[in-house]
């Protein structure tokens, strides 16, 4: 029996009575929580949830209810009140009185009295430790209280009824106390895609596992637009409801260990799984079913893992060949439909050596921790570790379950990075022999959790872990961007290279572009010796013209009479300053394209028109025909001199010879343009002699 502590201020004397009997009746020796009046709570060594019972309906008449608490010796505590509503008509029997110290030496701090108050600011303490205080009398209306508290290291304290509208910042930082199960309010949404913004953030946060219900934790936490709908599921004793669009949602930034460790993606192999028992059995068709362990992997088609007895010393068995970092595990029912079989709750256990085992134990407590299964034979269920198991050999020990024990599995974590191993404070224990037990009658249910039950201890996450997987991923993808980026450069090299060429050949004149190309020269190999042109054909210039030798006969140009220039004819010494050549626009059906300078030429083909002239060079077009005759050009509008019918033999202004006087170029001004071993189309005849002189 506890001892008997005083209530209240100056208190009317039947209600003391009553209320100090109850008091000294219902204490059991707990200086944590005394008397009837104590609603759901959670007091942990750093962080902690109060309310008074019934919240959030109406406390009931007549009860009290104490919580001590103590933080480390050099903290303070500080309290932060989500709800206070007190009925006010006699504030001598209905309050709610928080004090430093414990015990007759406490000192009051404030009392509260009144419905719908609102307490915004955070209530502190002068030392290490607080006695909270409720009592209630006969009333008609009010909630009673829901607060929480923490040392005042944590100066971002918020309750366990504060929600994601509640924070407008995009990114933010806040401590949420251990305790929050205790909260009625409902999330919406699962990681890692989410929860709607309506849903309580730190209970979201156990949901989550990025922090436990029995300790509590910082959270990180980054707001984004919304979804259109929210997933339902069940972890860590907690059931998020599905939900539809909203306008925004939140989620938790971790440090990433959350990925799956090799059940479900065949990483560990059959041989690495391993169990007591496995069913076999033979069906109507005479078919033998083995529920073997290598059924036993999460979302794997197929029957599960199934034991062949049905008590609690049955486990299944996973070597993951070397330690690693165990953050949570998510197992399933036999997902068949014919078989509706599940384990509804279960411990569990790990080994470095496969020899020694540790039972994974509740927070702060020698319990074994009990987790939550699943509910159905179809649904997954996850259950985190905080802090994490460090082990190599985890093995799950059904403690109840559905019509038989079935179930499959997948463990998340990644690899061990740390030299120094993190033991929790846990204590070995062996299995006795298995018994043989016949299967229990019906379903067993799964235990009553409680409304302060804590979650595991591990740390959930939203990042996969850093693997060996990442490393070979790695080292494929890198000498692939390799490749890429340099193939990038390439088509920019290339295509600057094929846009300088196409710039520098724009003064190229009658080749098309084709032609100019060095892969059609290539090409011109393997075509037939007449359809082959060489590059002196095709690569020449107005001045290299100038510089070939005259041939014996150079046929008549055929040209467009009015649009174009005409080349220079027998009595025409001078050439406009601008004259106009047609550039060429491709051969005709049966143009050769022939070369007139290297090839021979036939009689009834022709390059019809010359080459363009430059603008300091010489004012007629090549080449030249000359009447033999001294008959006038049918059709021409030239008025040519009987003079010029003389020419052969006569002298010229200039005193030179008939042969220098004949179709030699001549500059701007009309004067001869001296030339070597040049002779153009100079007419010849073996019988006509010259006749006169100038």
């Amino acid at each position: 029996m506890g001892r008997a502590v005083m209530v209240g201020r100056e208190p009317t004397g039947a209600g003391v009575l009553v209320l100090s009997i109850l008091i000294i009746l219902t204490a059991e020796g707990c200086r944590a929580q005394k008397g009837d009046g104590c609603g759901p709570s959670v007091l942990g060594p750093s962080s902690g949830t109060l309310s008074s019972l019934g919240y959030p309906g109406t406390y009931p008449n007549d009860t009290v209810c104490e919580w001590e608490i103590s933080v480390p010796l050099g903290n303070r505590v500080h309290f932060r009140f989500a709800e206070l509503d007190i009925e006010d008509s006699n504030c001598q029997v209905n309050y709610l009185r928080l004090y430093n110290g414990i015990g007759p030496e406490r000192s009051g701090i404030v009392k509260y009295c009144g419905l719908r108050m609102k307490v915004k600011e955070l209530i502190e303490s002068t030392g290490n430790q607080v006695t909270v205080q409720f009592m209630s009398g006969t009333h008609h209306t009010g909630r009673g209280f829901y607060l929480s508290y923490s040392t005042t290291e944590q100066t971002d304290l918020i309750t366990c009824l504060d929600k994601g509208t509640d924070f407008p910042e995009a990114e933010f930082s806040k401590y949420c106390p251990a305790g929050c199960l205790t909260s009625t309010e409902e999330i919406s949404g699962t990681i890692p895609n989410g929860y709607r913004e309506s849903s309580p953030v730190c209970v979201a946060a156990v949901h989550a596992g990025v922090v436990s219900n029995a300790a509590g934790g910082r959270i990180n936490v980054v707001s984004s637009k919304g979804i259109p709908h929210y997933e339902a599921t069940l972890a860590n004793n907690v059931t998020s409801t599905g939900g539809t669009l909203s306008n925004s949602l939140f989620t938790f930034r971790t440090n990433g260990c959350y990925g799956t460790l090799g059940l479900e993606s065949s990483g560990v192999a059959d041989t690495q799984l391993s169990a007591s028992s496995v069913w076999e059995w033979n069906n109507n068709l005479g078919q033998d079913s083995v529920w073997a362990p290598s059924g036993a992997r999460l979302k794997k088609a197929g029957l599960p893992w199934a034991s062949s007895q049905m008590d609690q010393q049955q486990w299944l068995q996973v070597d993951l060949k070397r330690e690693k970092r165990i953050t949570g595990i998510t197992t399933t029912g036999s997902t068949l439909r014919e078989y509706q079989y599940y384990v509804s709750a279960y411990r569990l256990l790990y080994s470095n050596d496969g020899q020694q085992w540790f039972i994974y134990g509740e927070a702060d407590s020698a319990q074994d921790k009990i987790f939550q299964g699943n509910t159905n034979y179809l649904h997954e269920v996850r259950n985190n570790f905080i802090p994490p198991i460090e082990a190599r050999f985890v093995r799950i020990n059904p403690t109840l379950w559905h019509q038989r024990i079935a179930l499959k599995l997948e463990l998340l974590g990644c690899q061990n990075t740390n030299t120094v191993r993190r033991r929790t404070e846990q204590r070995p224990r062996m299995f006795p022999p298995s018994r043989h037990t016949p299967p229990p009658a019906g379903t067993k249910r799964p235990p009553h959790l409680g409304g302060t039950t804590h979650t595991p201890d591990i740390r959930n996450t939203t990042m996969p872990p850093h693997t060996g997987k990442d490393v070979a991923l790695a080292a494929v993808l890198v000498p692939v961007l390799v490749m890429v980026l340099t193939a990038l450069v390439l088509i920019v090299v290339c295509a600057w290279h094929w846009r300088s060429r196409k710039k520098s050949s724009e003064g190229t004149y009658d080749l098309p572009h084709w032609d100019r190309t060095d892969w059609w020269k290539s090409m011109k190999q393997l075509l037939p010796s007449k359809m082959v042109e060489t590059e002196d054909s095709v690569r020449y210039s107005s001045s290299e013209v100038g510089r070939l030798s005259g041939r014996g006969a150079v046929p008549r140009l055929h040209a467009e009479p009015a649009e174009y220039a005409q080349p220079l004819v027998s009595g025409v010494t001078t050439l406009g300053a601008r004259s106009t050549f047609k550039p060429d626009e491709g051969p005709d059906p049966g143009y050769s394209d022939p070369d007139l300078y290297d090839a021979p030429i036939s009689p009834d083909v022709y390059h019809a028109y010359a080459e363009p002239l430059p603008a300091s060079g010489s004012e007629y077009a090549t080449p030249i025909v000359v009447d033999m005759g001294c008959h006038p050009s049918g059709g021409s509008s030239l008025n040519q001199p009987p003079a010029v019918c003389g020419f052969m033999g006569a002298r010229t202004d200039s005193g030179h010879s008939g042969r220098s006087a004949y179709d030699t170029p001549k500059n701007a001004t009309g004067q001869v343009t001296p030339t070597e071993d040049l002779t153009y189309q100079v007419p010849q005849s073996s019988t006509q002699k010259p006749t006169g002189k100038s």
